[in-house]
């Protein structure tokens, strides 16, 4: 039966029912009977009918019968009989009032049910207007972001002719889209998600949604390094995941100390706050050269080993190949002195006057659009290749605006540029031949330590190519080789090949007789010809090069490199058992297991080779165990590791760029939560792009409930 008269009669359809023997036939109630006469409700537990409309709708004054009683009706004998039963019912007074108030109420409820479904399909479209107007929101963040441009202005008021990018670009879309134009003229003030509190929870939601795909792909991986720097201090992390190497940007944080254990707490503590498992999954840590970084026992790498000891510590290969070149130039004072000359001549060719006098004679002597010379970098050595190149190649255009230059009335221009003049000499162009082949030959190497992607297997290769390389050079016939390319250079840009030799020798001064004097400014010899060239410049820095390859790179050759080269399709050692154990037994792998997986692979790529799918590196060897890691667990480990182990901190040079684009001076007072979002936006742009809207839109709203407009 109803219990109340929103649930409607209860009208159970009925297979059979409890049968009654009035006068001794059997009979038993029909589920037909509800078509003609819809009030009827029927209690199977009473077997008993009941009317609905009497029940619930009857006028308080109104008799009982036996249709409201809690007995209900049983004789289904007469149950419909014309006069008795179902029909005597529907005739009485008190039943047809009943109805008459069932029917009324009937209407009301389809009324207001056509008005609730009105109000809900309104309410409808609002949420998805509302929902169109923050994704919109977000996608111009999201550009704004990922381009690096300000989104704000000085002065957002309706009547600013200059609002800002953010502002311009909402009302360039409210021109061509009604959905906008209405959200931005009805809304309330209050409502319009423009302010900059809005745009901060924005981005740090799409910037939240990206640090967690990172932190899932960073999981699935498993095996992951750390890479840091400090220009406060920057974190990357590199995994391997879908068959790939990645590294990503996670944030920038605020290191109030800049000591050893400041700084390695507040790296375990970012991994911990993420719930990253660092303990047996950091497999690498990689940091440039500051002592604090590198420190053997007390520097940040030890104190991060201390906690997850299978966190190999990597000196950033491209702070190492920079060194290397460093070291070699220092070393040697023609070389250092060549580069100072480079420096001054860009100083003085960029001045505005000159400058437009060397782009004149560029066009009368060179075909094409002319060049600029390049400003010398103090941290990238290998990028002064371009600057060698950049003034060999314009050398005939540089000593001609000089000596134009230096003919002229301007005092101070023309004493500089005889100065400047008198120093391109024979032994000059000698350096420029050298240094541009020489860092012509480093700019590959170093290009391929910045990619996000290479790993140490490949860099062993490369840095024992250039060592071989640069030996091969110190030979006879590649100094004569460069010699001869040194003096067509002279002779295409007006050089003289001949040096005039002092008239006096030096002589060391009294005061230092009978002391060892390795080198002083008094006794610098200048190299007058060829043999003293090779002797004083060419071969010493050739040499200097080859030795700072040998040290800077000498962790190469440790037990865990050593481990690595052999997982190298390519390398002599490859799937030696006890090279390939030392790095198994530094990661603490299941060594039996290993060995019977090393056997079976040996088996697998026997079969394989010379096939297209056989694997030539280190990537390529992990990509092919992939499918098989369920049988090769361990061997796929190891060359997880492998690939994940970082070999620069070039990305965290890249994500300072990008901070710097980001935090001009215009945008100094920006907070640092807006700008590790905006940073994350900018440097991940092809993860935040490609963001699902709907899911920002949820996690929006969820993270941010108290809203003026309704989302979900």
């Amino acid at each position: 039966m109803s219990k109340s008269w929103c649930e409607g009669p209860a009208q159970p359809k009925l297979q059979s029912s409890p049968k009654t023997f009035p006068g001794g036939a059997r009979r038993s109630f029909h589920s037909d009977w509800y078509k003609s006469h819809p009030w009827l409700e029927y209690s199977q537990l009473n077997n008993s009918a009941y009317c609905f409309a009497c029940r619930h709708f009857s006028l308080p004054d109104a008799p009982r019968t036996v249709f409201t009683s809690l007995e209900g009706y049983q004789n289904w004998k007469k149950a419909k009989m014309k006069d008795s039963g179902f029909c005597s019912h529907a005739r009485s007074e008190s039943h047809v009032n009943a109805m008459f108030a069932w029917t009324e109420n009937k209407k009301t409820m389809d009324k207001n049910a056509s008005l609730f479904a009105i109000m809900d399909e309104e309410n409808k479209k609002q949420v998805t207007e509302n929902q169109y107007y923050v994704k919109t929101l977000a996608e111009i963040l999201v550009l704004t972001a990922t381009a690096n441009v300000a989104q704000r202005s000085h002065r957002e008021t309706s009547d600013s002719e200059k609002k800002g990018i953010f502002l311009s670009m909402l009302d360039l879309l409210s021109n061509h889209n009604p959905v906008i134009k209405k959200r931005l003229e009805q809304q309330a003030k209050n409502a319009e998600y423009t302010s900059k509190t809005i745009q901060n929870e924005i981005l740090e939601c799409l910037a939240g949604m990206v640090k967690k795909e990172i932190i899932q792909e960073v999981k699935k991986s498993e095996q992951f390094s750390v890479i840091v720097d400090e220009t406060r201090d920057v974190q990357k992390k590199r995994s391997y995941y879908s068959g790939v190497v990645h590294e990503s940007f996670l944030e920038f944080e605020v290191a109030e100390q800049m000591d050893a254990a400041a700084l390695s707490d507040k790296i375990i503590n970012f991994l911990e706050k993420h719930g990253l498992e660092y303990k047996d999954n950091l497999v690498g840590q990689g940091y440039d050269g500051a002592a604090v970084m590198r420190g053997a026992h007390a520097g940040v790498q030890a104190k991060i080993k201390g906690v997850a000891k299978h966190a190999f510590y990597v000196h950033c290969s491209a702070h190492c190949l920079n060194l290397v070149i460093v070291d070699a130039v220092k070393s040697v004072a023609d070389a250092g002195n060549f580069f100072s000359l480079l420096e001054r001549m860009y100083t003085f060719i960029s001045g505005s006057y000159v400058h437009n006098r060397w782009l004149e004679v560029q066009r009368e002597m060179f075909d094409g659009a002319p060049r600029e010379l390049q400003q010398l970098s103090d941290t990238r050595w290998a990028c002064r290749h371009i600057a060698c190149r950049n003034v060999m190649d314009r050398l005939p255009a540089i000593v001609q605006v000089l000596e134009e230059i230096a003919s002229e009335k301007h005092p101070q221009r023309a004493v500089e540029a005889r100065g400047i003049l008198a120093q391109i000499d024979l032994n000059f162009a000698g350096c420029l031949v050298l240094f541009r082949k020489v860092l012509s030959d480093s700019k590959y190497l170093s290009d391929l330590l910045q990619s996000k992607t290479v790993d140490y297997s490949k860099v062993v290769e490369l840095v024992e190519s250039l060592k071989e390389t640069l030996i091969q050079y110190r030979s006879h016939d590649s100094f004569e080789e460069m010699w001869s390319e040194t003096l067509e250079l002279c002779t295409r840009s007006s050089i003289e090949t001949t040096q005039h030799k002092p008239k006096r020798p030096r002589v060391t001064s009294k005061v230092l007789q009978g002391s060892v004097v390795a080198s002083t400014l008094g006794q610098h010899e200048v190299p007058d010809n060829k043999h003293t060239f090779c002797v004083s410049v060419y071969y010493p820095v050739l040499d200097n090069m080859i030795g700072e390859i040998g040290r800077r790179f000498s962790n190469t050759s440790c037990n865990i490199m050593q481990g690595v080269q052999a997982l190298n399709p390519s390398s002599q050692t490859f799937l030696r058992e006890e090279t390939v154990l030392l790095l198994a037994e530094a990661y603490d792998s299941n060594t039996e297991d290993l060995k019977h997986e090393l056997h079976q692979i040996r088996r697998v790529l026997l079969r394989k080779k010379g096939l297209k799918e056989s694997p030539t590196t280190l990537m390529e060897m992990t990509q092919f165990l992939d499918p098989y890691q369920d049988v090769f667990h361990e061997l796929f480990r190891l060359c997880k590791i492998a690939v994940v182990l970082p070999v620069s901190s070039a990305s965290c040079e890249r994500s300072f760029s990008t901070l710097r684009l980001i935090k001009t001076y215009l945008r100094s007072a920006m907070t640092e939560k807006r700008l590790s979002s905006l940073a994350v936006l900018s440097i991940e742009a092809k993860r935040a792009k490609s963001l699902d809207l709907d899911e920002f839109v949820k996690c929006f709203a969820e993270q941010h409930g108290n809203r003026r407009i309704q989302l979900l």
